[in-house]
């Protein structure tokens, strides 16, 4: 048997002890991994710099060096994330309705874990713990599969997440880590359907398409982002600005972070004068199309090819449109069905903007960098799934979960 496969087994056999474990016992054992997390800081921060040298001699870019970076902090914030989970009510074995039928079966619903979740993903250790954390508490097996560039660091922090269950008699296998990083491996992993149950992708365009279209085991799609905000006629500059400032330059490597500008044709001449000296303060490359040049010479000409693409870089484009209608048509033509948003004083299209835009998230007023698990008041987030079956937007502990009918009777027979 291969080692993949006996991973998958071994993943399967820890399957029972974990669907049937309280919540007490699942948060003393998220308590314990936090702890251990800390107490073993230095070693992962030892991994961590292998994998930070190895991306700087690969010529990595510095968004997803970010990515991958881990400090002191990001390892505390690991913990706080595993002790935000500890504390979240555990959705296992909530009965969703219960409802008696005319024969008088009462027939109920009541969420259960999905069983063996495989996780692919690319240079962010955090997601290590993250994963874990949110699947342990659902009662669900997690298998990872993370990119090459975060191998030493995710290695050092499942390390430690399996000696803490190990410490209080819990299964390590309950959490496992595919150490062969080789595209032969991963493609062997999303067709594991006797063994796993579902494959949740993380990273960017290309790894979530080859998951999508190569695997057989079900996928919850999770996307890239390609960003919009839509500084309408009647927006606020100001609030306009400062919205554009911190959903571009807050965090460049992240997929909330805002791609693209559409401005209303109206305020173009105005408006982006200020977004050039605004942007000018991180150096932002400012790509637009030919009314915004008219405004602002000095920006670099667009490509359609920018329309559509997630730069996780100091880039960002401009469309100019004449209404928002046409903003909402070019938004839905490019967009990654992630977070978009409308800065505007308008009722009216604010309400249209929120109705029409195809994304999982969408905001007025304020900035996209707010699609988070954390954010939504989740506790740590699986993924941001863009896909519109099972779950959509952050997926917390109830995107986790499925349902289970129980029936109760006393004696029909059909």
């Amino acid at each position: 048997m291969s080692e993949i496969l006996e991973i998958g087994k071994k993943a399967k056999a820890a399957v029972p002890q974990l669907s049937n474990m309280g919540s007490e016992k699942k948060n003393q054992a998220l308590e314990v991994v936090a702890k251990m997390l800390i107490k073993h800081a230095q070693d992962i921060l030892d991994a961590n710099a292998f994998d930070i040298e190895n991306a700087r001699k690969n010529s990595m870019k510095e968004g997803l060096i970010d990515r991958l970076l881990l400090t002191e902090d990001r390892i505390q914030g690991m913990a706080d994330g595993l002790r935000k989970v500890k504390g979240l009510e555990d959705p296992i074995g909530e009965v969703l309705s219960m409802k008696q039928r005319p024969n008088g079966l009462t027939i109920g619903k009541k969420r259960v874990p999905l069983g063996v979740v495989g996780i692919i993903y690319e240079a962010r250790p955090n997601v290590t713990s993250d994963a874990f954390s949110l699947c342990f508490k659902t009662g669900n097996v997690v298998i990872l599969k993370g990119g090459s560039d975060a191998i030493n660091s995710n290695t050092a922090i499942v390390k430690c997440i399996r000696g803490a269950l190990d410490s209080i008699g819990i299964q390590p296998d309950m959490i496992q880590l595919i150490e062969d990083t080789s595209r032969e491996t991963a493609a062997e992993f999303m067709k594991m359907n006797e063994y796993v149950d579902v494959l949740i992708p993380r990273g960017g365009s290309g790894l979530i398409q080859a998951v999508v279209q190569n695997a057989t085991v079900p996928v919850i799609e999770t996307g890239t982002g390609n960003c919009h905000i839509y500084v309408d006629e009647s927006a606020d500059f100001n609030m306009a600005l400062n919205i554009i400032f911190n959903a571009k330059t807050q965090r460049i490597g992240v997929c909330n972070a805002c791609e693209s500008l559409v401005i209303d044709e109206s305020i173009i001449d105005e408006f982006m004068p200020l977004v050039k000296e605004k942007l000018e303060t991180k150096k932002v490359e400012i790509r637009g199309d030919e009314r915004a040049l008219k405004a602002v010479p000095s920006i670099i000409q667009a490509t359609d090819e920018d329309w559509g693409t997630e730069y996780l870089d100091y880039i960002i484009s401009v469309k100019t449109v004449k209404n928002i209608d046409e903003a909402i048509a070019h938004i839905n033509k490019y967009n990654t069905k992630h977070s978009e948003a409308i800065i505007t004083k308008n009722y009216d299209n604010a309400q249209k903007f929120l109705n029409e835009i195809d994304a999982a998230a969408v905001y007025v007023n304020a900035s996209t960098r707010f699609t988070d698990g954390e954010e939504f008041g989740f506790g740590a987030e699986i993924g941001i799934s863009t896909q519109k079956l099972h779950a959509r937007g952050p997926m917390g502990l109830e995107a986790l979960t499925s349902i289970k009918y129980i029936i109760y009777g006393n004696g029909q027979i059909r």
